[in-house]
């Protein structure tokens, strides 16, 4: 059976006093990785509550001790490398070495984040290329104590970095990439890449485009001569047109396919009352008891273990 680490998102739209206990039943109930969205408003609930990712990852940070915790996905449409690698250093020292990042091109001009900023909507040309210097400036500043840069996005002058991340030599990069520009950026930072798919109403559809994604993302490795093997193949199972959660047994069998397409992770949302991701707790604790036991028990330490060093990457 492949190995696949399950790991589970977490919405910032609850209180803390409210959400805290989310984030310390993920740790209790053995998922591998915890997440959270990075944006300023999120589709239908752009009118309701809703956090920003960094102070919620301090806070669960502080209230768990051994989940890796991340963004999936933060993006150039509101942060800048500069300040935002000062708040990853930060998070990574709070945590003791948990952070993942996460990182994706962002979406187009209809995206609340961009909207909400009266940006320019981005041809999908101009986002890759935004983002292909925002991975590239961050990696650096993460990396490097002293550094000036000046490229089309984005500017930096003498950005300092000290003490540095607790990970050497940096966080560790999950990067979202469906097309061939945006999976070259994930070739040449990613630790990590995570896919969606293409969206769809056809469940098998969608499967044959995640694992099409996943032969394309092969060819991308080696032509960048990196082993394909040593970068971490993510899969969101809730970007198919069937709530992963919608019963235990759905759920296993969609962690089995993933392994099978040689995905290592996947990842599932906590269910909500309503809305996007409605669901019903009952389903989680399932397969909390049922099926995260089946493929975590052939990882080490519980499939917690951290990730992947990218030493001399």
């Amino acid at each position: 059976m492949p190995r696949v680490r399950i790991g589970i998102i977490i919405l910032p739209d609850l209180r803390w006093q409210q959400a805290a206990r989310r984030w310390r039943r993920a740790e209790e109930y053995g998922f591998a990785r915890a997440w959270t969205y990075d944006h300023l408003g999120w589709r239908d609930l752009v009118d309701g509550p809703w956090f920003d990712a960094v102070p919620t990852l301090t806070a669960a940070a502080m209230v768990t001790s051994r989940i890796p915790l991340g963004t999936m996905v933060a993006s150039p449409n509101f942060r800048h490398p500069v300040s935002f690698a000062r708040q990853l250093t930060a998070l990574d020292d709070v945590s003791n070495g948990r952070l993942i990042l996460g990182v994706g091109a962002g979406a187009g001009g209809t995206s609340f984040d961009t909207t909400v900023l009266g940006g320019p909507p981005l041809t999908v040309r101009e986002r890759a290329d935004r983002f292909a210097e925002f991975t590239e400036l961050l990696d650096l500043l993460l990396r490097t104590d002293r550094v000036t840069w000046r490229g089309d996005h984005y500017a930096a002058v003498d950005a300092r970095s000290t003490p540095g991340c607790v990970q050497s030599p940096r966080v560790p990069f999950v990067v979202a990439a469906n097309g061939p520009r945006t999976m070259k950026v994930a070739a040449r930072f990613g630790q990590g890449w995570v896919t969606t798919g293409t969206k769809t109403d056809d469940l098998e559809q969608w499967w044959r485009s995640v694992t099409g994604a996943a032969e394309r993302f092969t060819e991308v490795l080696d032509a960048a001569g990196r082993d394909p093997g040593s970068v971490d193949r993510y899969l969101s199972l809730d970007a198919a047109p069937v709530f992963s959660l919608s019963s235990a047994a759905y759920f296993a069998d969609a962690v089995g396919r993933a392994g099978e397409a040689g995905f290592t992770d996947v990842s599932t949302h906590w269910p909500r009352p309503a809305g996007s991701y409605a669901g019903d707790e009952s389903v989680l604790e399932a397969v909390a008891a049922d099926v995260l036991p089946q493929w975590h028990d052939q990882l080490p330490d519980g499939g917690q273990q951290p990730p992947r060093s990218h030493r001399g990457q």
